[in-house]
C-alpha cells in the first residue's frame, strides 16, 4: 500500500499566505494569485474566499474544483526538481500546475503568459 504525499492532506489555507507572499515580495498582488487560482481551479473569487475559511485540504481543494482549466496541460517546465508534464499522479500534477504559475508570477511574467492566453 502507498502511503499519500503530505501535501495531500495539507490544508491549502495554510499554505496560500506563502504563495500570496511570495508574489508580494516581487512587487505582484494577492488579487493575481486569485486570479491564478481561480483561472486554474474554476473557483469564483467568492467561492475560493469560502474554501480558505473551511480549511479543505489541497486533494479536496482540488477534487472539488468547479472546473479545472483545460489549458492547463499548456504548463511546463520544472518545479521542484521535476517537469510538470511528467508527473503521473493527477492531484500532484495539479498541485505542481499551481506551484509553476506562482512562481512564474513572482519571476515576473506578464498575466497574459502566465494564464497562457
Amino acid at each position: 500500500m502507498t502511503t499519500k504525499h503530505r501535501i495531500f492532506t495539507t490544508s491549502f489555507a495554510s499554505v496560500y499566505p506563502y504563495y500570496v507572499a511570495k508574489a508580494e515580495k516581487k512587487g505582484r498582488t494577492k488579487s493575481e494569485v486569485d486570479a491564478i487560482i481561480c483561472w486554474l481551479t474554476g473557483y469564483t473569487p467568492r467561492a475560493l474566499e469560502g474554501q480558505l475559511k473551511k480549511q479543505k485540504d489541497f486533494e479536496t481543494f482540488f477534487k472539488e474544483a468547479p472546473k479545472l482549466n483545460p489549458s492547463r496541460t499548456l504548463i511546463k517546465g520544472v518545479i521542484c526538481g521535476v517537469r510538470v508534464e511528467d508527473i503521473q499522479e493527477p492531484t500532484m500534477r495539479e498541485i505542481r500546475y499551481l506551484d509553476k504559475l506562482v512562481d512564474e508570477l513572482a519571476k515576473g511574467k506578464a498575466m497574459d503568459k502566465i494564464l497562457r492566453a
